[in-house]
């Protein structure tokens, strides 16, 4: 084989792994009350962030009451804690709630949204969730902490 034929199959490879591994890290919508119901097992009562790590492990961050804030990585199908920092803060737990996610979510879905691969608030109450429709393209909604509706989409 070849130097040059030899490149092209590598090159192709790795762009085939790559590939599958960034669609490895987004779950399907349908698996939101999931991730809420390990969130609120684990204690989280306030939620800055949720990241797709697997079809079946989420990365949540937020606060477990006003003094701790947490970073842990939760499977969604065994009750397993796959890692978890811990932090006392002094700034005090703010974030949302399962129902604003839940508002965010069915916010995204409306959208046209079907798998996410991330959902995040700022301290200004914008909410950001990406993740790719039903046809595969990618979405980016923007929504507001407490309000209904969208403020924005983009579609890639």
């Amino acid at each position: 084989m070849s130097f040059k034929t030899l490149m092209i199959a590598s090159a192709t490879t790795l762009a085939l792994v790559a590939g599958s591994a960034q669609a490895d890290d987004r779950l399907a919508l349908e698996r939101a009350e999931a991730v809420l119901e390990r969130a609120q097992t684990f204690g989280f009562t306030h939620i800055e962030e949720i990241e797709a790590k697997g079809r079946d492990v989420v990365e949540i961050e937020g606060w477990l009451d006003d003094e701790w804030y947490a970073d842990v990585r939760l499977s969604l199908d065994s009750d397993e804690t796959l890692r978890e920092e811990r932090k006392r803060l002094v700034t005090g737990a703010w974030g949302m709630t399962a129902d604003d996610v839940r508002q965010a979510f069915s916010s995204a879905s409306g959208e046209g949204m079907t798998e996410f691969e991330s959902l995040q608030v700022d301290e200004a109450g914008h909410i950001e969730i990406e993740g790719r429709g039903q046809n595969g393209r990618e979405l980016e909604i923007t929504t507001r902490l407490g309000q209904d509706g969208v403020v924005a989409v983009e579609r890639d």
